[in-house]
């Protein structure tokens, strides 16, 4: 199975420009825990997690109305392809411990995979839950 057949394709980013007040917003409005972050054309240039919001703004003490989100994306981004087996993807999320996986095509975001989606498809449980024990295995403390 390929990750075009069950990403979900109706896809919401923000620009490096939009405050993490708003890309919070977002994220409580749509219910999701991250957002891309993505120049125009949907070029992906980031992502910005809701553990990113409490890490390197709320943490820091800096202001959500003035952040952007180019300031604390994360922009190593790890990135799926529309024909990428879906088992190579869990593969790969298990390897770089993320949940989330925007998928691209050309560059450009054109849909978005989770975790928890492909955990409760009854096909790929299994792949799911090894990624998931991969994906939990502790890192090493940032001293």
């Amino acid at each position: 199975m390929k990750l075009k057949e069950i990403m979900t394709r109706d896809v919401i980013a923000v620009s490096p420009d939009t405050s993490i007040f708003e890309a919070a917003q977002l994220m409580k409005d749509k219910n999701i825990g991250s957002v891309p972050v993505c120049k125009e054309n949907m070029d992906v240039d980031g992502i910005v997690t809701d553990r990113d919001i409490v890490l390197r703004v709320v943490c820091a003490e800096k202001d959500p109305q003035t952040t952007k989100c180019g300031e604390i994306m994360t922009d190593q981004l790890v990135v799926g392809k529309t024909e990428m087996e879906v088992d190579s993807a869990l593969e790969l999320m298990g390897d770089v411990q993320v949940r989330r996986l925007p998928v691209v095509e050309n560059g450009k975001l054109v849909g978005f995979v989770a975790l928890g989606d492909m955990a409760v498809n009854s096909r790929l449980n299994r792949g799911s839950e090894q990624a998931l024990s991969e994906i939990s295995t502790p890192s090493s403390p940032l001293m």
